[in-house]
């Protein structure tokens, strides 16, 4: 498993702080999927199964830290590791990004935190921060 630092490595983060920086962006998202097989393949691994070879298997490296906080709190649903694994991650990228974090603070930028539902194309809001939770 890895650590919590290297879930969102030096190549991501640059990417969201230039987009927040040089491009101006007000509007991070953190999204994920309904039945993302990553979050499925990370509960299986922790069960016995096994992990997937490759850069696949990093991807369910990552996933597993989250799999492990949702259980520890007694969700153990797929939509439940999902929420947790975004709103972790979203968690991350403002711990992560000095730059990220001071902007969300100083009302700059916002990140939310969404699912993806594939049967209807709706989105679910996870978490969100520096932003309004609801719009009047």
């Amino acid at each position: 498993v890895r650590t919590a630092g290297q879930v969102l490595g030096a190549e991501v983060l640059g990417s969201v702080e230039y987009g927040v920086e040089v491009l101006d962006c007000s509007l991070i998202v953190v999204l994920g999927h309904e039945g993302c097989g990553a979050v499925r393949a990370a509960s299986e691994s922790l069960d016995g199964g096994p992990v997937p070879g490759g850069y696949v298997g990093d991807v369910v490296e990552h996933v597993t830290a989250s799999v492990l906080e949702a259980r520890k709190s007694g969700r153990v649903q797929n939509d439940e590791l999902l929420s947790v694994h975004v709103s972790r991650t979203v968690d991350l990228l403002l711990d992560r990004s000095r730059l990220i974090g001071r902007r969300v603070d100083d009302g700059q930028v916002g990140v939310v935190g969404m699912r993806y539902r594939l049967a209807d194309g709706a989105m679910d809001l996870i978490s969100a921060r520096g932003v309004p939770t609801e719009v009047g």
